[in-house]
């Protein structure tokens, strides 16, 4: 099941997947809590084993509204078993229904095909995120500005 969920449950996930163990109230990220951010997350039996944040961020170059997808995280035991294809395919509806342009995001590299697998576009060449490790810029247009 996929539901809005708060920034302090996200910091569950983030540590242990995104940051290595790194204290959770270190997780945080600017925005969390602005008006127009939301966090998902997917619970099995009750249990929260995948995350995403979108911070209302557009992208300089891109027109429209866009949102920028931060913290997307899977527990290690469910990556791979399409649990953060649905999570990301549910925020995307959930943004068009809103008449939100694009979503973009720092892809880890190690991530990319996933994101591609979407139907994100690399928009960037690779660069480094100090103590995180090396990412690509990633696009994805849900709604035509013109519709």
């Amino acid at each position: 099941m996929i539901r809005f969920i708060s920034t302090e449950e996200t910091l569950a996930l983030r540590s242990p997947v995104l940051r290595e163990g790194l204290a959770p109230e270190l997780c945080r990220f600017d925005g969390d809590d602005n008006e127009n951010t939301f966090h998902l997350g997917y619970f099995k039996d009750d249990e929260l084993i995948c995350i995403g944040s979108f911070h209302k961020q557009g992208k300089e170059g891109y027109s429209g509204e866009g949102y920028q997808l931060r913290g997307m995280a899977t527990r290690e035991d469910y990556q791979g078993k399409g649990i953060g294809n649905q999570l990301l395919n549910f925020a995307i509806v959930y943004l068009r229904g809103r008449k939100v342009n694009y979503i973009w995001c720092n892809a880890r590299i190690n991530a990319c095909r996933f994101y591609l697998g979407i139907g994100f576009e690399i928009i960037s060449d690779e660069f480094e995120i100090v103590g995180v490790g090396p990412h690509r810029e990633m696009y994805l247009m849900i709604l035509n500005k013109l519709a």
